[in-house]
């Protein structure tokens, strides 16, 4: 269990970027390849999940060339991979080119590490069958095998959970098989998709709930994808529990399908402004301002924890520092995620003394005084555990995880990004 990096207390001062958006990239690099001419994308994700998604588009015959600031994306008709595409331990990858596939009509095996293989994936099965593809799966997970759309049958299609990836592997599939389609059931889920292909030029329509999608052809417009919010959420709770800090974090994607952290965070009583509101490449980019700031207990309900789903570990991190009890609910679905997030919360804030009480789908934390207690985290190799220990250790003292290479999924850099605002003080 020994192995890992030991994260130091300390107040955070300075200015800082983070990495190309993890979501946006993988969805930047599909989407490229459904248009004719090559595609610039600038700032692409540098993590080991997009890296998934490029080296699985390249063996379908897609042409990704990296230059100085920006890759090519240069699509092709796709092609039979010669061996399973491996989608390392990204749903992101598996979830939506199963959707490209059975839109290309192109036959494909699916496979990941043993995270991904526990994850579900019959949801995106079951609609994208409905659609008229032929999937098997292995119990609803991978090794999923994709054998062909014979036909295009169902066009209109209910969520019966809301979920981005879900809904994107079906628009995917409808952009490459050149056909209409309607996504009702939504629930105000990432629209990442909707976005990047209304910026390419096609037809798209959506209010949160529903979204009709109309194939155009798509013009060679270059992609510039925002700092992550995301890898952004880290900083900004540190700063917020962490007294003495004061930091800005620059071209950070503020879409309010993902912003559920600040709008939380703000009802606990922090001390964040949006600032330098713009607008790239279809979606909302600003610099986000922080300050530490006390915090008091709140009530995060299902629709704004699905704003925050990857960021619950890090509300549950600013909870045990609030006064009173801060209740979370409707994140049942974080006990699928690249591991058991509940019980990673558990773990982390047991950690530092303070006990959550786990419901049937959420969890109650009673705020108080965190003090690191010098035992190892485990973290199961989740990217977003490892790095809500740092902040947690920020406020709290010292704490050590049990091994850092998970932080290559999305932010390869975090350490050093830390230690750059750690130097300003």
């Amino acid at each position: 269990m020994l192995g890992g990096p030991t994260f130091a207390p300390g107040p955070l001062r300075g200015v800082l970027s983070v990495p190309g958006d993890k979501s946006i990239s993988h969805r930047a690099l599909i989407a490229a390849t459904c248009v004719r001419q090559p595609v610039s994308i600038a700032n692409l994700n540098p993590g080991r999940d997009v890296r998934a998604t490029r080296e699985a588009l390249a063996a379908l015959g897609v042409t990704i060339e990296s230059g100085a600031t920006a890759v090519t994306v240069t699509g092709a008709p796709l092609r039979e991979p010669s061996a399973p595409l491996d989608c390392m331990n990204s749903g992101s990858t598996a979830r939506m080119l199963l959707g490209v596939c059975a839109g290309a009509n192109v036959p494909a095996r699916f496979d990941g590490d043993a995270s991904l293989r526990r994850r579900p994936m019959e949801p995106v099965a079951a609609q994208l069958r409905a659609f008229g593809a032929r999937i098997e799966t292995c119990e609803g997970r991978l090794p999923m095998t994709f054998g062909g759309t014979p036909g295009v049958e169902t066009r209109n299609f209910i969520l019966l959970a809301p979920s981005a990836q879900v809904k994107s592997a079906l628009l995917f599939a409808a952009a490459y098989a050149g056909v209409s389609i309607t996504v009702g059931g939504d629930r105000e889920s990432r629209d990442h998709t909707e976005r990047i292909l209304s910026y390419l030029g096609a037809r798209v329509r959506w209010d949160g709930r529903w979204v009709g999608f109309h194939p155009e052809p798509l013009r060679a417009l270059p992609i510039d994808v925002p700092g992550d919010f995301s890898s952004a959420a880290f900083f900004i709770v540190a700063a917020t529990i962490t007294p003495g800090s004061s930091i800005i974090v620059r071209d950070v994607g503020v879409n309010p399908t993902r912003t559920g952290l600040i709008d939380a965070l703000q009802q606990m009583g922090a001390r964040i402004s949006v600032r330098n509101s713009r607008n790239v490449s279809g979606e909302p980019v600003a610099d986000v301002a922080v300050e530490h700031a006390d915090l008091r207990a709140t009530v995060i309900g299902p629709d704004l924890a699905l704003h925050a789903i990857d960021e619950i570990p890090l509300l549950a991190v600013a909870a045990a520092f609030a006064r009173g009890e801060t209740r979370i609910d409707g994140i049942a679905a974080l006990r699928s995620k690249e591991s058991d997030r509940i019980a990673a919360i558990e773990r982390l804030l047991g950690a530092v003394g303070i006990p959550v009480t786990v419901r049937r789908s959420g969890v109650a934390i009673v705020g108080g005084t965190p003090v690191a207690r010098g035992a190892v985290v485990a973290t199961n190799d989740d990217h977003r555990i490892a790095m809500a220990a740092a902040v947690l250790a920020c406020a709290a003292g010292p704490i050590a995880i049990d091994g850092g290479d998970s932080l290559d999924v999305s932010f390869p850099a975090f350490l050093s990004t830390l230690a750059s605002v750690r130097a300003g003080n």
